[in-house]
């Protein structure tokens, strides 16, 4: 027991106290902290708690398909658009470097794109959401992460693209959409991996 002028306050009090506490403390320090949240949702991860997964026939399950092509640039201002990448496998994500999430999954996408990035039937196509590219250019250089990176130059499709951060749509051969993960996963996995070999 602990004295406090008259009154006296139990030991097991402060304790309990004092870890409530810290629990909030560190909780705050986790939900203000880009790189703390990252860190943790890195780890659930790489634990296999959240893994991304191609349906077979998902094309078919989807609801009917418009047009979901839309246009790009990439890091050098080359203009394309995703109707011309048909007849190959297109992996896009879409990203930002201010994006929790977001940087939780990149070690995971980066390890998938080095696997792909000489076969030319795969196109990986990083679409970055900060305002600022610059941002988006530090991030990846600081990180080491060697991938390309590209920005939306029309309206994409919300088929693709509805906003949320990080999405991630696969398009087979044909261009249809057998893939959109809305939210983190990992794609660095060896049945993933086949998925997408799966396609071709």
């Amino acid at each position: 027991m602990i004295s406090m002028g008259a009154e006296k306050i139990p030991s097991k009090t402060i304790l309990k106290k004092a870890g409530n506490i810290l629990f909030i403390v560190l909780l705050l320090f986790f939900v203000f902290n880009t790189d703390a949240k990252s860190w943790v949702l890195r780890q659930l991860v790489s634990i296999g708690l959240f893994n991304a997964e191609i349906k077979k026939d998902a094309h078919i399950k989807n609801p009917p398909q418009n047009d979901l092509s839309f246009s790009f640039s990439d890091a050098n201002g080359k203009q394309m658009s995703t109707a011309d990448l048909n007849g190959k496998v297109v992996f896009i994500n879409f990203w930002a470097s201010w994006c929790p999430p977001c940087r939780a999954e990149m070690p995971s996408l980066h390890a998938l794109y080095n696997k792909f990035k000489d076969d030319d039937r795969f196109v990986f196509l990083f679409i970055s959401e900060d305002e600022d590219l610059s941002k988006a250019r530090s991030y990846l250089q600081k990180n080491e992460f060697d991938i390309p990176l590209a920005v939306s130059t029309g309206v994409v499709p919300s088929q693709v693209f509805s906003g949320t951060l990080p999405t991630t749509v696969v398009l087979d051969k044909e261009g249809k959409l057998v893939l959109k993960q809305e939210g983190i996963a990992g794609y660095n996995t060896p049945g993933f991996i086949q998925q997408l070999k799966d396609l071709l």
